[in-house]
């Protein structure tokens, strides 16, 4: 298990689209800036918000939506979003540049 960084966060992250399977179902999220963000749950859910940097991980507000602190969980092969209690909430099947599924509209 290794939590990325700040800076590699950055790298994977600002700009980029997060496709995340969540028990077979996909969940959407893009990290427009270094501080906006714009997410796509599998029920249809859309949520817009702010998101910060932190050390080891991030934290995000969602506008009329939850807080929470996330972090990205390393293992060979696989890259894992884990909330504050520790819990793994879903796995990275793909990171595409931009914003392919228009979160951002």
């Amino acid at each position: 298990m290794t939590i990325l960084s700040k800076s590699t966060l950055a790298i994977i992250m600002i700009g980029t689209t997060h496709v995340i399977d969540m028990g077979g179902k996909n969940a959407f999220i893009h990290y427009e800036t270094d501080d906006r963000a714009h997410m796509l749950l599998p029920d249809g859910t859309r949520f817009h918000g702010l998101w910060t940097l932190l050390d080891d991980g991030y934290k995000v507000e969602w506008k009329d939506g939850p807080t929470g602190s996330w972090k990205l969980d390393h293992t060979p092969g696989a890259i894992d979003y884990v909330d504050a209690t520790g819990a793994i909430r879903g796995r990275i099947s793909r990171i595409d540049f931009g914003d392919p599924q228009r979160l951002a509209a």
